[in-house]
C-alpha cells in the first residue's frame, strides 16, 4: 500500500531529539511492506517561507502537500500532528482523489482545552480519527464525519534496544530517573520535589530538565536510561483513561522499572506484575524504597513489562492497526488495546 505519512519529523533538530512517535510509525509502517513518503510540515514550512520565518511559509507547505499527493496518489494519508497542513487542503485532496483515505493521529492528551478542539475539527473531514487516550472517554467526538479509534503509544525495538531488567543494582548508577521539559498546566513537580526530600539519602535519584538540571536529548537521554533502574511516569495531569505520553513505553521498553498514576486504569490493560501503581505520595514513596531494597522483584517487574510491550505494543502492530482500521480490513491481529474497539470504531 502507499502511504503519505504527514507529520513535524524534526529535521531542523539535526538528531538532537528525545524519540519521535511519527519516526517510529514509519519504521512500523515499512516493517509490513507499505511503501511509505514523510511530508514533514513544519519542515517544509521553513524552508520555503522568506527567511525561514516559519509562519511565512504556511501557505507554500499547503501548497506542497497538493503537489506531493499528486505525483504520488497515495491509498492511505496519515495526518500527524501537523497543524500548519489546513482542512481545506485535506478536503482538495478528497475532491481530487475520491477514494483516498485520510487518517488523523492524535497522541496529545484531552486535558488540553485546545487539543480536544483540534480532534473534532480534524474529524470534520477525516475518514477516521486515532487518539491515545482510551476509548471510552473519545465519544464526545462521535457523530461528525470520523470513525474513533483509541490507539497506544508504541515500542520500537530498533529505539528501545536497552534492557535494563537484566542488570543488578550495582550496574546501574541511577536508582530513579524523571526527565521533563513542560511543566505547563502540571502540578507535577510537586510530587518530585516531596520525592527528593524523601528519599534524600536513600537512593540516587536524577531529575533531568528540573531542579537545577538541564534537559538531555539525543544519545545523552538514551545513555541516562541506560543507567537507570527506575523511573517515574508523570504525566502532566493523572485520570484519563488508559493516557500516557511517550514516556512510558520509552520506560518500559528499555526494561526500566516504570512507577505510573493508578488513576489512569493501566491495571486494565497490563498483566500483572508489570508496571507498578501508586495512589498517592506516601504510596509511592513506600513503592520506590520496596523495589528499591528488593532487586530481584524489580528486575522480575521490569522483564515482565518489557516483555509485554515489545509482543503487544511494538510499531509493527501499531502501525498495521492504524492500516486496518482506517481502511476497514478486517482486523488480523488480537490488539490488546482495542479489544473493545469494533471495526468500525464503535465501542463493543
Amino acid at each position: 500500500m502507499r502511504v503519505l505519512h504527514v507529520a513535524y519529523q524534526q529535521l531542523r533538530r539535526f538528531g538532537n531529539t528525545r524519540v519521535s512517535w511519527a519516526q517510529k510509525l514509519t519504521f512500523g509502517l515499512i516493517k509490513n511492506d507499505h511503501y511509505v513518503l514523510n511530508f514533514s510540515d513544519r519542515d517544509i514550512a521553513s524552508y520555503e517561507a522568506p527567511f525561514g520565518i516559519r509562519e511565512l511559509g504556511h501557505a507554500k507547505a499547503n501548497k506542497r502537500l497538493l503537489e506531493t499527493v499528486d505525483a504520488m496518489q497515495p491509498d492511505l494519508i496519515i495526518a500527524g500532528h501537523c497543524d500548519i497542513i489546513t482542512n481545506d487542503t485535506l478536503l482538495e485532496i478528497k475532491r481530487r482523489y475520491p477514494a483516498i483515505v485520510i487518517a488523523h493521529c492524535n497522541l496529545d492528551p484531552l486535558f488540553m482545552p485546545d487539543n480536544v478542539e483540534k480532534i473534532k475539527q480534524r474529524a470534520k473531514v477525516v475518514d477516521a480519527s486515532f487518539v491515545s487516550t482510551g476509548r471510552r472517554e473519545l465519544v464526545q467526538f462521535e457523530g461528525s464525519n470520523a470513525r474513533i479509534y483509541h490507539f497506544p503509544n508504541p515500542v520500537e525495538p530498533s529505539i528501545e534496544t536497552s534492557d535494563c531488567s537484566e542488570k543488578s543494582a550495582h550496574e546501574l548508577d541511577i536508582d530513579l530517573i524523571f526527565c521533563s521539559n513542560s511543566n505547563e498546566r502540571s502540578k507535577r513537580l510537586e510530587l518530585v520535589k516531596y520525592l527528593k526530600g524523601a528519599l534524600e539519602g536513600d537512593l540516587n535519584f536524577k531529575t533531568f530538565g528540573s531542579f537545577g538540571e538541564p534537559p538531555i536529548w539525543g544519545r545523552d537521554y538514551d545513555q541516562a536510561l541506560l543507567r537507570s533502574k527506575m523511573a517515574l511516569n508523570l504525566n502532566r495531569q493523572e485520570g484519563d483513561y488508559w493516557y500516557s505520553s511517550e514516556r512510558m513505553m520509552q520506560l518500559t521498553g528499555n526494561g526500566i522499572l516504570t512507577f505510573t498514576d493508578a488513576a489512569n486504569k493501566f491495571d486494565e490493560l497490563f498483566p500483572d506484575e508489570t508496571l507498578v501503581y501508586f495512589n498517592n505520595k506516601e504510596h509511592l514513596r513506600d513503592l520506590i524504597l520496596e523495589f528499591h531494597n528488593d532487586d530481584e522483584k524489580r528486575m522480575t517487574w521490569a522483564k515482565n513489562a518489557r516483555t509485554f510491550v515489545h509482543q503487544e505494543m511494538n510499531t509493527t502492530l501499531f502501525s498495521q492497526y492504524i492500516v486496518e482500521a482506517s481502511m476497514k480490513i478486517p482486523f488480523s491481529h488480537d490488539y490488546v488495546w482495542a479489544r473493545d474497539i469494533n471495526l468500525d470504531g464503535s465501542i463493543k
